[in-house]
């Protein structure tokens, strides 16, 4: 896979003018790094592109962090993995949150900075918001994030999406959202929260969750149904499979991942420190496309 790297200023440019940003290969910053994830630039991902019984739990974080304590040591508990979508403005308020997820070894995507309707926004205002939350989430976490970009509101439009790939982002959405971050005041209990994550239950499914509260009162139902939606998937049989599997070029032979009582992390996607800690045991073929 070949790696391009231009300025930071001028790959911010890029998408500033469309045409141009056309005519150039998706890039990274001097210093990334991370793939650049071609295989899967054009189109949103709303489930991983496999027919094996997998599943990967994701989290977007804006509001709060109440819920995530709870997460990350229900996640630790049952070895399983999952990815994490900050916002750039909550990795600025809260940086040890950003930092303790980094450490406990799952993956940091990016949700903007300030969770925008992307669609209010010009090619060059997105750019800004995409930018600046890779800028917050890399100081916060002291890591480097992962080139996966997730739309405020699932608000995407191929044009927008082109911009994101221009910028060396996949567009990463869900199969489903358990809605938890409604709260009781939303109607949402546990009980739903987990019948809409397994209700969508296909291989592949990507699982959208939040750390926080909407409204910032009453419980985080997410952190509160995490170990029923574990338990359940389990049950029927799926795997909990960490989303950076995706980073394995489509055209490589079936990949060996590393697991370690339900968690599967990708070999040939070293990462970091902290996830490449995670990894031992036997092997387990995860054919993915």
């Amino acid at each position: 896979m070949v790696i391009l790297r231009l300025s930071r200023s001028l790959r911010r440019g890029c998408v500033a003018l469309p045409l141009v940003a056309a005519l150039l290969a998706p890039t990274a910053a001097v210093g990334d790094e991370r793939p650049v994830p071609e295989h899967l630039f054009g189109s949103a991902i709303r489930t991983m592109p496999t027919q094996e019984k997998v599943v990967a739990l994701t989290f977007n974080a804006a509001w709060n962090d109440e819920g995530l304590d709870a997460v990350l040591s229900v996640l630790r508990e049952e070895k399983a993995s999952a990815t994490f979508f900050p916002t750039g403005d909550f990795a600025e308020r809260l940086p040890d949150a950003v930092r303790r997820i980094a450490a406990a070894g799952h993956g940091l995507g990016n949700h903007s900075h300030t969770h925008p309707h992307f669609g209010s926004l010009t090619p060059a205002g997105r750019a800004a918001e995409v930018n600046a939350a890779d800028d917050a989430v890399r100081v916060a976490a002291g890591t480097e994030p992962l080139p996966f970009f997730r739309f405020p509101y699932g608000d995407t439009t191929p044009t927008q999406i082109a911009e994101v790939n221009s910028l060396g982002y996949a567009d990463i959405e869900w199969t489903t959202d358990t809605n938890g971050y409604l709260g009781p005041a939303g109607g949402m209990t546990v009980e739903k929260v987990v019948d809409r994550a397994l209700a969508a239950l296909t291989p592949g499914e990507i699982i959208q969750m939040h750390v926080g509260q909407g409204t910032g009162q009453g419980p985080v139902l997410d952190a509160d149904a995490l170990p029923e939606i574990i338990d359940a998937v389990r049950a029927r049989g799926y795997e909990i499979v960490d989303l950076r599997t995706l980073l394995t070029a489509p055209a490589a032979p079936a990949v060996t991942q590393q697991r370690d009582a339900g968690v599967l992390m990708p070999a040939l996607v070293p990462w970091d420190s902290a996830s490449a800690a995670m990894r031992s045991g036997p092997g387990l073929p995860l054919r993915l496309w």
